[in-house]
């Protein structure tokens, strides 16, 4: 099991310094079928935490399936450092779907970070795994202003490079903030997210992710491989 518990943000920091040459940011699949979600929650001052998986159809976004482990980890919260405190469990999670998705979305940012190791981007070369961010609010970078109408998007740059685009996904509602993890480009992250856009705010993928970890962290989901009730997606 990867671990990261006994790691100093010293240690951390070449780590993604390391990991960051192997980012890959050219798009593997354009022939999507399958998308996965992936969260974490936990309770306040606890080191155990909760991580999920949900697989949908894309771009039809209905369940077909979700994974859910409970783990444990030491590794504070830190910004810039978030995927030394999640990736070990999200990790599990993944490895516990017996068929892997096409893509999978993370709350969080993929290359919009100071060393382009966000939590997406930190998983997709661990797992060589086509990722992409999706974070609810900024951490590196800078973009315009953008519209208040649905699906309009402002670019997100540093220092002339292009990162990844802020995307209004509601009317009048604050943007999300997408970016590539790995082996996906800027623009197909984009495409592909907005596809995943229905009536929130935040994105099936990782909103679903949420939900599932949510319930699974009060006691109303059991850990293990699930298959999703089709009658339950007749009302998402």
């Amino acid at each position: 099991m990867l671990n990261y518990n006994n790691i100093s943000i010293a240690e951390a920091t070449a780590l993604q310094n390391e990991l960051r040459y192997k980012l890959v940011l050219q798009t593997y699949n354009k022939n999507i079928t399958t998308i996965a979600g992936g969260d974490i929650s936990h309770n306040k001052d606890t080191d155990i935490v909760y991580a999920g998986v949900v697989v949908l159809s894309y771009p039809q976004m209905v369940l077909q399936s979700y994974s859910l482990v409970v783990a444990k980890t030491s590794f504070p919260y830190v910004p810039q450092y978030l995927g030394f405190r999640e990736v070990p469990a999200l990790m599990l999670a993944w490895n516990q779907l017996p068929v892997k998705p096409d893509l999978l979305v993370l709350d969080g940012q993929g290359i919009t970070h100071p060393r382009r190791m966000g939590i997406a981007s930190h998983f997709g070369v661990l797992a060589d795994v086509t990722t992409i961010g999706c974070a609810k609010n900024m951490l590196f970078g800078k973009y315009d202003p953008l519209g208040l109408e649905k699906f309009n998007t402002s670019e997100i740059y540093n220092s002339g490079e292009l990162l990844g685009y802020a995307l209004r996904t509601k009317t009048g509602v604050k943007p999300v903030y997408i970016s590539p993890g790995h082996k996906i480009t800027v623009e197909d992250s984009l495409d592909v997210m907005k596809h995943c856009v229905l009536k929130h705010r935040i994105p099936e993928p990782t909103r679903l992710a949420h939900e599932k970890v949510n319930l699974f962290r009060v006691g109303k989901l059991q850990s293990g491989y699930h298959m999703a009730d089709i009658q339950t997606n007749l009302f998402l």
